[in-house]
């Protein structure tokens, strides 16, 4: 499967490339796909250890399930309003999603097959997963009291004839549709059963012991003498939902965006199936009936399911406690300048900008540390913060709580459109609300996706204002998982530009802001990057040639792309690390042959957005929020700092050029969208692993209050 529009064209002289042509622009669907291809090679390459290639078969089920919730969803409204306006790459919504449809099945045939080998190797390390009918007569007997004992009570059969209609089926839900026949008559009811799985009970029940497995839908199903006495089975088949979770309304007509959001929620339940996943033994006259009953073209909307449906439960599996089939624990370290000094304002005042890296440093002894030390310090005056996301276990909130009980002024930018996370936004914003928080919910029309917390301290010789200013969401669980940057500063021009950013999104209101160093979205961040990417094909030249290297998540925005074309023809080399979506196709002559496309992937998501122009010879680096697509550049309110400290800048460096050297983690991408897999010629470690060593080596060598060097625990 190849994300590419059509063959190249022979001739592609600069003179004769047209830019806005269809062919030089990949589409984002399909290489956000192609990226799950590359993740899904993790669950197959044997130097992964077992139980975390079972983890990247969990990641790319839960990717697709997202996929389709709200890209599949999106195209489909659009099919269903008439829209026939083609994308950049020029596809008409219809054919997108066909070829999406295409391209998932071939995933997903890809990761059946791989399951079954990796479930093959996990037997040989005693972890099994066996159907219910493989147990031993006592396994048996021994699943079956569990069953009446722990989640017979929970299961619900709901017929389907003319006194019972069909009945809802909830989103990502597993379930069985069952066929029920009288004893006498061989009349035939056909009865869904919701297989209940919670955060109380797991998909896969754990037989006696051992670590032997028996799946829950599996187990309801042989034991359905429980449910129907004295009837008979004429066959039970597991079936699942996605629904559309694009059901997004005018906040411009809204009295009350919380109100609105709740009823988007709420909507979201009931929201149109787009996709019916069904078990290949499922009869064609069942598999008929559902895609009927739930509006769904059987031909195209079905997809069928060989081995395991909803693989995103194998997270269960990948987290049983076997050190030697999982990557070595990683604990985070603490940052050589912070740890063991007293007082992290002093600390900041003192050394300066202090950049940190996540999850090689510690997000608690950090950025926790940063707001917990604010709600305490007596000469703190204010705090205030953007939240997009975060967690039960991230203490962010409660410390601003604690903040607002001493007195102090706090503020909260909430985002309730966090997709996902709504509902928890929802009831984060009112707890804080009634503790005491001024809590607004950004700005009409725009998401308040940018990552700041903003502190004013009374210090000796007046208000100082202290900022810190990240790549990634305050979230205890994601800081684990996902590599981030962030920078702590009392930077004066920094702190004064934040203070009119707070204005703004408290307020809506839209004066002139005088934002000189910081790039602001939707203010001033896409011309700055245009005018900068211009800036170094002006300062290019035979004897000092222009470079520009940007590491994100998605390369999605048509004018960067296009810009980015126009600087490699006038001959300015550029490297970009892209983890998923990425228009642009280098390697082309006369385009893009300056150009090289990686992308990183490991243990950790990567996730950390980093801009760098060498400007001639006065280099400059950024961090922040944004990555480079047209909704973060034009509908969201996105902040990307400037990092000028040359300690700070030779760190950023050193990310740079290792992961654009590493061979290891590295794909490359080719010019008709696929990606080749870099191969090391020795045993090089991936480039996250070398990360934590190079971590572990700035803790050993600060030697900070002769501390013994040692990890912080898990967090």
């Amino acid at each position: 499967m190849t994300s590419s529009n059509q063959p190249l064209p022979h001739e592609t002289s600069s003179q004769l490339i047209d830019l806005n042509a269809p062919e030089w622009y990949l589409n984002r669907e399909l290489t956000w796909l192609e990226f799950n291809k590359r993740v899904l090679w993790e669950a197959e390459d044997p130097r992964t250890p077992l139980l975390e290639r079972v983890k990247f078969i969990a990641i790319v089920s839960s990717n697709l399930d997202e996929f389709f919730m709200k890209r599949i969803g999106g195209l489909k409204q659009q099919v269903g309003a008439g829209i026939s306006e083609l994308s950049v790459d020029g596809r008409s919504p219809q054919q997108q999603i066909s070829e999406c449809y295409a391209f998932v099945r071939e995933l997903e045939s890809k990761k059946e097959s791989l399951l079954i080998r990796i479930l093959d190797l996990l037997t040989k390390q005693g972890i099994r997963i066996l159907p219910f009918l493989a147990l031993s007569k006592d396994q048996q007997h021994l699943m079956r009291e569990h069953y009446i004992q722990n989640i017979f009570p929970l299961v619900t059969p709901q017929a389907i004839d003319p006194a019972h209609p069909f009945p809802f089926i909830s989103n990502l839900s597993l379930n069985l549709l069952t066929g029920v026949c009288d004893a006498e008559t061989d009349d035939v009811t056909l009865v869904r059963i919701k297989v209940p799985v919670s955060s109380s009970v797991p998909r896969f029940i754990q037989v006696g012991t051992e670590q032997l497995y028996v799946a829950l839908g599996d187990l309801i199903a042989n034991n359905l003498d429980l449910l129907f006495p004295g009837m008979k089975i004429a066959f039970c088949e597991l079936f699942r939902v996605t629904r559309n979770a694009i059901t997004e309304k005018d906040e411009e007509q809204a009295d009350d965006l919380l109100q609105m959001i709740e009823s988007e929620l709420r909507e979201r339940k009931f929201a149109p199936v787009i996709r019916l996943e069904v078990a290949a033994t499922m009869g064609k006259l069942q598999s008929g009936m559902l895609a009927a009953e739930l509006g769904l073209n059987e031909e195209q909307d079905v997809f069928v399911v060989d081995k395991r449906m909803a693989m995103n439960d194998l997270f269960q599996i990948a987290n049983i406690a076997r050190p030697d089939l999982l990557d070595p624990p990683h604990h985070p370290y603490d940052h050589p300048k912070l740890a063991g000094v007293p007082n992290i304002f002093h600390a900041i005042r003192e050394q300066g900008s202090i950049l940190l890296q996540h999850p090689y440093e510690s997000f608690v002894n950090t950025v926790e540390r940063f707001v917990k030390e604010a709600s305490r310090d007596p000469h703190v005056q204010a705090i205030k913060m953007t939240l997009y996301r975060t967690s039960a276990g991230s203490k962010i909130v409660q410390y601003l709580i604690d903040a607002a009980l001493n007195g102090k002024q706090v503020a909260v930018v909430v985002e309730l459109k966090a997709r996902f996370d709504e509902s928890a936004n929802i009831k984060w914003a009112q707890h804080m609300e009634k503790s005491g928080i001024h809590v607004t919910y950004g700005v009409v029309g725009l998401k308040t996706h940018s990552k700041v917390i903003y502190v004013v301290r009374q210090d000796y010789n007046g208000l100082r204002r202290y900022a810190h200013i990240g790549t990634g969401n305050y979230h205890a669980g994601t800081a684990r998982l996902y590599t981030d940057l962030g920078i702590l500063t009392c930077d004066k021009k920094i702190g004064e530009e934040l203070t009119e950013l707070f204005n703004y999104l408290t307020t809506g209101l839209v004066p002139k802001r005088n934002y000189k160093d910081l790039l602001i979205a939707p203010n001033k961040l896409k011309s700055k990057l245009l005018e900068k990417i211009e800036r170094e094909v002006s300062k290019h030249s035979a004897s000092f040639p222009g470079l520009i290297q940007f590491k994100m998540n998605a390369l999605e925005d048509v004018d960067i792309t296009a810009a980015l074309y126009r600087a490699a023809q006038a001959g300015v080399k550029i490297e970009l690390i892209i983890r998923d979506t990425c228009r642009l196709r280098p390697g082309i002559a006369g385009l893009s042959e300056n150009i090289r496309v990686i992308c990183i992937i490991g243990r950790f998501l990567e996730h950390s957005r980093i801009y760098y122009f060498q400007n001639g010879g006065e280099e400059e680096y950024f961090i922040g929020s944004a990555d480079c697509m047209q909704r973060n550049l034009e509908s969201r309110v996105e902040v990307v700092t400037p990092v000028q400290k040359p300690e700070l800048q030779a760190q950023l460096r050193q990310i740079l050029s290792l992961q654009l050297s590493n061979q290891r983690s590295a794909w490359e991408m080719q010019s008709n969208g696929q990606y080749r897999q870099l191969q090391p010629k020795d045993k090089q470690s991936g480039i996250q692993e070398l990360l934590i060593t190079l971590a572990n080596e700035r803790f050993d060598e600060a030697h900070i209050s002769n501390t013994p060097k040692k990890a912080i625990k898990r967090f």
